[in-house]
């Protein structure tokens, strides 16, 4: 406590706190749901499909589905693979909860596999060490907007018949060997909450190629309903619809799509910020032996949802915690990417032990996660090394 309290002695490197991440919205985002406000379609209308067919045209889909959020994507994802009772899926640790949630709503098993040491994505070894007669899917993550090694994963998919749904939450416009990421798998999500590229305030999207996936997942958001006459069981009427399976209320709204219209226009310039700022870390972080930087795979090109430093604990007279600490009364918002989910108490009690994934749980033990984001300007970037240098300066063993 002396350290934090000596460290502190002088004024903070800013004035105002830096959050981790922020959406960046302008008046044509704000003029865009004014439009729709004054329409006559404020939920379900014709944006969304506009909206739907922009993000299939970005990443290179048929088709695009949205949803009310990430999270519900993903729900609408596993149904669509139909994964049930006694399926198991692989995933992997280091992610939100909602990658593995996914599929315990369905009645599947997630099963983790750990991450490599470098990148911090999953393991396409530890996938393949995971798979038994009961695997359906892998749900791979692209943590940080890295792409996972896609090439190994497709692979380990196609030998067992595996179905591959990406999040992608991510990784709204990476580039795997020159193929953007939401193009190649089965299905892909995107987040569109606030810290992510763009943004619809919450919101989801699948992408996807498979016409018979299409179909589900329109119906799944809406409570398994159809009035498609092709589809009928009978047809009563012009009035009639029916509900062939339990769905759910999943739609994104035509206001929501409306400002994700706006966001997308913007996507490359935002993604090109992030780059930017990310590069300023990279070069004036690495001479830092207390920290290890992100490495970059040479055939991906990452979007950067999140810079992710890793303390050499070895050479710091601190714990994560109280390098945290200190960063935040510097008013640097760092934030941690992730807590392992078979950690979580709720998944405690389903069965899953510590100890399964040790290269996740060391990570953990060892990250913090940087600003970055596209309304940021240098001079914050410049803000966030001054106050890593100084803090980890002042914890380092290194004279």
């Amino acid at each position: 406590m002396k350290h934090c309290l000596a460290i502190h002695g002088g004024r903070p490197v800013r004035e105002r706190y830096l959050p981790y991440g922020k959406q960046s919205i302008d008046e044509k985002d704000i003029q865009a749901v004014i439009n729709v406000l004054k329409s006559d379609f404020i939920t379900t209308g014709p944006i969304i499909s506009q909206f739907e067919e922009q993000v299939a045209a970005y990443v290179g889909t048929k088709y695009a589905v949205a949803f009310s959020s990430g999270t519900a994507a993903l729900h609408g994802a596993c149904f669509a693979a139909e994964i049930s009772d006694g399926d198991e899926v692989i995933t992997t640790p280091m992610t939100f909860v909602a990658s593995a949630n996914s599929v315990l709503y369905q009645g599947g098993l997630p099963v983790f596999a750990d991450i490599k040491s470098d990148t911090y994505n999953i393991d396409p070894r530890s996938v393949r060490d995971k798979i038994t007669s009961k695997t359906k899917a892998i749900i791979p993550v692209h943590f940080t907007g890295q792409p996972v090694e896609l090439d190994e994963i497709v692979k380990i998919a196609q030998e067992f018949n595996l179905i591959i749904i990406e999040d992608a939450a991510h990784a709204l416009g990476a580039m795997y060997k020159n193929e953007k990421i939401g193009s190649i798998s089965d299905m892909t999500m995107f987040s569109f909450h606030p810290v992510k590229h763009i943004t619809t305030g919450e919101g989801g999207i699948i992408t996807t190629n498979d016409e018979e996936y299409y179909q589900k997942l329109l119906q799944f958001r809406t409570h398994g309903i159809t009035r498609d006459p092709n589809k009928l069981v009978e047809n009563q009427g012009p009035w009639y619809y029916e509900m062939q399976f339990l769905g759910f209320n999943y739609r994104m709204t035509d206001i929501q799509a409306a400002l994700g219209l706006s966001q997308l226009k913007k996507l490359d310039s935002f993604i090109s910020k992030r780059k930017q700022y990310a590069s300023i870390y990279q070069e004036e972080l690495k001479g830092l032996p207390e920290i290890i930087l992100p490495k970059q795979l040479n055939d991906v090109d990452s979007s950067w949802h999140l810079y992710i430093i890793r303390l050499n604990l070895m050479l710091l007279k601190a714990d994560r915690k109280e390098i945290f600490q200190a960063l935040q009364k510097e008013n640097i918002g760092v934030n941690v990417h992730y807590i392992p989910v078979h950690t979580q108490p709720f998944y405690k009690q389903l069965g899953y032990k510590s100890g399964i994934c040790p290269e996740s749980e060391r990570l953990y033990e060892e990250i913090i996660t940087l600003p970055l984001f596209s309304g940021m300007t240098e001079e914050d970037a410049l803000d966030v090394i001054q106050a890593v240098k100084k803090v980890i300066k002042f914890y380092s063993v290194i004279k």
